[in-house]
């Protein structure tokens, strides 16, 4: 594609810098393909977020 040439990669100490996006209601971050890779996790996974203080999000696999 035409812009595939012009995209800046992250430099090594930014690449887990990521932005909060919004999408119907809800807010979306972007995981590094890395981090998934090592927790072994799928695409469509259920997951289990929770608030750990004042300003810390815990995501752990869900367990049935």
């Amino acid at each position: 594609m035409w812009y595939t040439k012009y995209m800046a990669r992250r430099k090594i100490e930014k690449e887990n810098i990521r932005n909060i996006q919004k999408s119907s209601g809800s807010y979306l971050v972007r995981i590094p393909i890395g981090i998934m890779r090592s927790l072994g996790w799928k695409e469509r996974q259920k997951v289990l977020v929770e608030l750990y203080g004042k300003n810390k999000i815990i995501i752990t696999d869900w367990k049935k």
